[in-house]
């Protein structure tokens, strides 16, 4: 497999199990040359084609491909930010969503630990100040927030992950969303959460 092929391939599961919709969501990966391969402009991500994604360069300038996704920034940005990444992936997932909306929400972690996987896999979820979609200004705050997390949270918008490779980013994405669910779930209950001691042993220094 390639990763263009892994590009396509998960672009086709997260549409199909409902993490994304539409035209929506976007996702990156370094290829072997170093340059990223990247989701294109205006494509559901169930008709992706590895021959046809937007290549770009680290710096931005588009060298093959179509044109890529409007929020190429925002993949750059994480990619600057984490020289370890290989990749990154966005998408628009109902709950995750859903939790980006509300008005009281904790600035600094948007979803508590729930479960030891979240713990593991996010640690700690900030969310950031609300920009349109393809608004450049968000750029510098992605980046500088991505130094210390790899999970961050959009408002009114969703979720963007960066990982070692596509398959642990998109663990980490599909857990902040299972865990949204949960959370929205368990409004009005009693819960107890994972605790702090077990979350900083899970989720360790990197995030």
């Amino acid at each position: 497999m390639t990763v263009a092929n892994d590009i396509a391939e998960l672009g086709a599961s997260f549409f199909r199990r409902g993490l994304t919709f539409g035209r929506t969501g976007n996702l990156s990966a370094v290829d072997e040359d170093g340059t990223i391969l990247m989701t294109p402009t205006g494509v559901s991500l169930d008709r992706l084609r590895a021959t046809a994604l937007s290549r770009v360069t680290p710096d931005g300038e588009h060298i093959g491909g179509e044109p890529p996704t409007k929020e190429a920034f925002l993949h750059l940005a994480f990619y600057r930010a984490r020289p370890d990444a290989r990749a990154v992936v966005h998408t628009h997932s109902t709950h995750s969503v859903a939790v980006s909306c509300l008005r009281d929400i904790n600035r600094d972690n948007a979803l508590p630990a729930l479960t030891a996987y979240y713990a593991m896999r996010v640690g700690t979820l900030p969310i950031l100040a609300y920009h349109a979609p393809g608004d450049p200004s968000l750029g510098p705050l992605a980046q500088e927030t991505a130094t210390e997390h790899h999970a961050l949270l959009l408002a009114n918008h969703g979720p963007i992950v960066a990982g070692a490779d596509l398959a642990a980013a998109a663990d980490a994405l599909e857990e902040i969303e299972e865990t949204a669910k949960l959370f929205l779930l368990l409004q009005g209950h009693d819960v107890r959460l994972v605790t702090d001691q077990e979350v900083r042993r899970l989720s360790g220094p990197h995030r």
